[in-house]
């Protein structure tokens, strides 16, 4: 199906860059919905918060805290760091943390999705699950736990990354 690992991953970052294009960032009133159908109150960090995720999905806390703040003027890191645990908490966000990275939020709630991560960079984009049988979720010994979710991260190097280390490879010339 696909030529080489790289034409994967590069596929993968395509349709995950598609995917953010096309996907609408919700109207104020929709997230001012989303908070009230969570049955929690309605705040300007709260609606700066979630605004902030769904605009740059795989932000870290630091870059929503810079959004929050073009958006609302000062807010303190805790508050931000408040909202976040309890919009994670409620579902609206999901929180991810791949290995050796600081923890990131998506909005990107309620399917079985993955992620790929470049090695390089440390860019994030969004992996669909596998169709059909999902045999990530049928362990040899599950412990006596039902398992109803894995969590699979894809490490790569993302289609930017490949280009500049090609151009960077020493080029070997052969000695007459």
């Amino acid at each position: 199906m696909f030529d080489t690992f790289a034409s994967f991953i590069a596929l993968i970052f395509t349709r995950s860059r598609q995917w953010s294009i096309l996907r609408r960032v919700p109207t104020t009133t929709e997230i001012e919905q989303l908070l009230r159908g969570a049955d929690l109150r309605v705040t300007r960090p709260r609606v700066a918060v979630l605004s902030a995720v769904h605009q740059h999905p795989h932000a870290d806390t630091d870059s929503i805290i810079r959004v929050v703040r073009e958006a609302l003027g000062e807010v303190s890191h805790q508050a931000v760091y408040d909202v976040l645990r309890a919009l994670t908490t409620v579902g609206l966000l999901r929180r991810i943390q791949p290995s050796g990275s600081v923890a990131r939020y998506e909005s990107r709630v309620g399917d079985n999705h993955h992620h790929v991560v470049c090695r390089s960079c440390g860019v994030i984009a969004d992996v669909d699950c596998a169709v059909g049988a999902a045999p990530c979720l049928s362990a040899t010994d599950d412990h006596g736990f039902t398992i109803d979710e894995a969590e699979v991260t894809y490490w790569a190097l993302c289609p930017a990354c490949v280009v500049t280390n090609q151009n960077e490879q020493p080029v070997n010339k052969e000695e007459d």
